[in-house]
C-alpha cells in the first residue's frame, strides 16, 4: 500500500476539521501551500501537518490578552 502525498481541498478540510471554503481561503492567502494541476488544486499532506504544528495560538510566547497595566499615577 502507498502513502498519500497530497489531497484535494475537500479532503484537506476533512482532515483539519474545517470547511472547504476555509481551506480555499487559506490557500488564496498563501497560508497553506498548494499546487494546481490542470483544474485540480492539491495540498501536500506535509503542508497540512506543518500548518497545524505552526499554529500561533499554541505559542507560549504570545502576550496575555488581558494583562493588567500599571495604574500608578505620579
Amino acid at each position: 500500500m502507498h502513502e498519500v502525498l497530497a489531497v484535494n481541498i475537500s479532503e484537506a478540510a476533512r482532515r483539519l476539521g474545517l470547511s472547504p471554503r476555509t481551506i480555499a481561503e487559506l490557500v488564496s492567502r498563501r497560508e497553506l501551500p498548494s499546487r494546481k494541476i490542470g483544474r485540480r488544486r492539491i495540498i501536500p499532506v506535509l503542508a497540512l501537518e506543518a500548518f497545524v504544528k505552526n499554529d500561533p495560538s499554541t505559542d507560549s510566547a504570545r502576550p496575555e490578552p488581558f494583562a493588567q497595566k500599571s495604574t500608578t499615577q505620579r
